[in-house]
Order: C-alpha cells, then sequence, then structure tokens
C-alpha cells in the first residue's frame, strides 16, 4: 500500500513519457506541417529512422556530437569533484556551529533558475567582464574572448551549474561517516593525511558514485549551458543541442526522439553498472 503513490508516480511521468517518445521515434511526420504522428501501436511501429540515427552516432557526423559529451561530462565531474569533495568534507566534519549558515549557502543556488545562473556567467566572462579583469590583476592574460565557442567555457559553466548536485548528497555521507573509526585511525599512528586516504575516502565512496550519478545524468541532457556561453557553437554542441535542434527547428521530431532513447540507453547502461558496485559494497560490508 506504501508502494502505491510511487508506483503510480512512475508509471505516469517515467514509464507513460518513455512510452510516448517511443511512439514518436518510431511514427511518422505530416509532410505539411513536419510535425509528428505518433504511432501508439507497436504493431505500426517503423524503425528506419532509428537505424539511420544509430548508424551516424556509431560512424557518421552524431559520433562526434557524443565523444564531446561524454569528455564535457567528464571533464566537468572532475571538476565537480576538485570544488565539491573539500566543501562537502568542510561542512560535515569541520563547519561546526556554523553547518547551518553553510547548508543554507549551499542550498541558495537551487532558489536560482539555471538559465539566469548561466546568464550571468555571459556577463563574467565577456572581454571586459570580471573575469579578465582579475587575470589582469595578477598580470595573467586579460585579453581571451572566453565567449567564442571554446571548449573549457562549457566545462567550467557545466561544472559551475551542477557542483550543488554533487554537494549535497556527498556531504549526507560524509556526515553520517562513525567519527570513531577516525579516531582509531589517527590512535594507530595515522597522519591526518592517511587517515583522510585510508579511512574517510574508502567510506565515502558510495556517497561519492551517488553524487556522482546525480551529477552526470543531467549533464548529459543540458543544452542551456553550450547555447548561452557559445551562442551555440557546433565546435561544443552537445547531444542535448541536437536533439533540440531536431525537435524544434528541423522537422525532423523522429530523428530526435530516436536520439532521445539512444541517449537514455546509454545512460542506462551506467545506472545498471552503479547498481550493480553498490549492491557488492553492501554485500561485502555486511560480511
Amino acid at each position: 500500500m506504501f508502494a502505491i503513490p510511487g508506483v503510480g508516480w512512475l508509471i505516469a511521468f517515467f514509464v507513460v513519457s518513455v512510452y510516448a517518445v517511443m511512439a514518436v521515434a518510431f511514427g511518422g511526420v505530416d509532410p505539411f506541417l513536419k510535425t509528428s504522428i505518433p504511432a501508439w501501436n507497436p504493431l505500426e511501429w517503423d524503425f528506419t529512422t532509428m537505424g539511420h540515427v544509430i548508424h551516424e552516432v556509431f560512424n557518421g557526423y552524431l559520433r562526434k556530437v557524443f565523444v564531446r559529451t561524454f569528455a564535457f561530462v567528464g571533464l566537468a565531474l572532475v571538476g565537480c569533484i576538485a570544488i565539491g569533495y573539500p566543501v562537502a568534507y568542510f561542512a560535515a566534519r569541520k563547519a561546526g556551529r556554523h553547518k547551518g549558515l553553510l547548508l543554507a549557502a549551499l542550498v541558495l543556488p537551487f532558489w536560482i533558475s539555471y538559465l539566469m545562473r548561466m546568464l550571468a556567467w555571459t556577463n563574467l566572462l565577456q572581454p571586459d567582464g570580471l573575469v579578465n579583469q582579475v587575470l589582469g590583476w595578477f598580470s595573467l592574460p586579460d585579453n581571451r574572448n572566453w565567449l567564442d565557442g571554446d571548449w573549457y567555457t562549457v566545462v567550467i559553466g557545466l561544472t559551475y551549474g551542477y557542483v550543488p548536485f554533487f554537494i549535497l548528497p556527498l556531504y549526507s555521507t560524509l556526515e553520517r561517516l562513525d567519527g570513531r573509526l577516525i579516531e582509531a585511525g589517527r590512535d594507530l599512528g595515522a597522519s591526518a593525511i592517511q587517515t583522510f586516504l585510508r579511512v574517510t575516502l574508502p567510506l565515502s565512496v558510495p556517497g561519492l558514485m551517488a553524487a556522482s550519478v546525480i551529477t552526470v545524468l543531467p549533464m548529459f541532457g543540458d543544452y542551456y549551458t553550450n547555447s548561452y556561453l557559445t551562442s551555440g557553437s557546433p565546435r561544443t554542441e552537445m547531444v542535448g543541442n541536437q536533439i533540440e535542434n531536431y525537435l524544434r527547428n528541423t522537422g525532423q521530431p523522429q530523428t530526435g526522439a530516436s536520439l532521445v532513447l539512444i541517449l537514455m540507453a546509454m545512460l542506462f547502461a551506467l545506472m545498471v553498472y552503479y547498481m550493480v558496485t553498490t549492491i557488492r559494497q553492501q554485500r561485502a560490508a555486511e560480511r
């Protein structure tokens, strides 16, 4: 009985939604309006477009887009770990009486639209913006055009935009760590660094993996960051940009929906790996 609301939610907002995307991907297109004609009956599904898209993903022009997307997400995840882990560790283990204030600061970005935060970055990264001014203060090159379609601008934007999603789950895990284990490591002669590497870090791996999954999943579908920070440059185009383009601008909704399904299949494989790894860790801990 307790599971009924959750199951109903999943059916209404996941199963039905995915089936609608499949109906569009395997349906037809109105020859005049160029809008989708969903095929709700699986017996009427046409897989021609899906076969063509799969070919382009693995052997055609979409291959570079997928590789670029995975590279951007991977680099942004590294940035989130480099920034988020120290912040989460400090908030969970070192903040003391200021923990509430720090948590409020970490939650604050969720109250601001992601779109507005990206628009703020376009002002910061202008040739005469604050970023170049700060570089000039340290006698570093300050004439860089950050909005000229360079990959590192997108990575910076992704890292900034999604690092709050990374910090909060990791903070929850680090806060629950048994402090007696850390004290035991210090009592046995380990230094602060050795205790962190041999006790704290291994115990925080489940939280680190959960935070990584929560962070990378929305990154793969992101299209705002590239659109606003590099003006939609083809050099930084991601899968989300291709999906938006096919669904809204080209009159080929079948192709856009097929890309959605292919991306979902790839992310599902990553989720299966995460679940299998988590279950193995739980069984090892129980032993």
